[in-house]
């Protein structure tokens, strides 16, 4: 048996101001929507946004983790992004060879962006 992919759901309460933030802040495609879900897709990475449905409770974002994107320009992403975003934490090489930074969704999740450090 092999897994195929891999695309997280993300549950939101507005799924517009969900869609305008991947769309327009991040730079991703909406690619499929319905009136309780979008796919929105980048270089390969696809995203669900969702409404909450009657199979899973929600009152408002739980996931305790994060998405973390390997990106080619971590320094140019974190220009655009540092002066309209939530910080979760500012640009920083840490001793595990990575550049990264992390800021908060339109919903709350964590979202962190990172590259090897060459």
């Amino acid at each position: 048996m092999k897994f195929q992919s891999l695309m997280p759901i993300l549950r939101t309460h507005n799924l517009q101001q969900s869609m305008a933030f991947y769309c327009d802040r991040l730079g991703f495609k909406c690619t499929q929507k319905t009136d309780d879900w979008a796919f929105v897709e980048r270089d390969g990475i696809t995203l669900m946004l969702a409404l909450p449905n009657a199979h899973e409770p929600f009152d408002r974002p739980a996931f305790t983790g994060s998405l973390y994107f390997n990106v080619d320009d971590v320094d140019d992403l974190w220009r655009n992004l540092k002066d309209t975003s939530e910080i979760v934490y500012p640009m920083e090489d840490f001793d595990y060879g990575m550049r990264e930074f992390a800021i908060r969704d339109s919903n709350g999740y964590c979202l962190q962006f990172g590259k090897e450090i060459g």
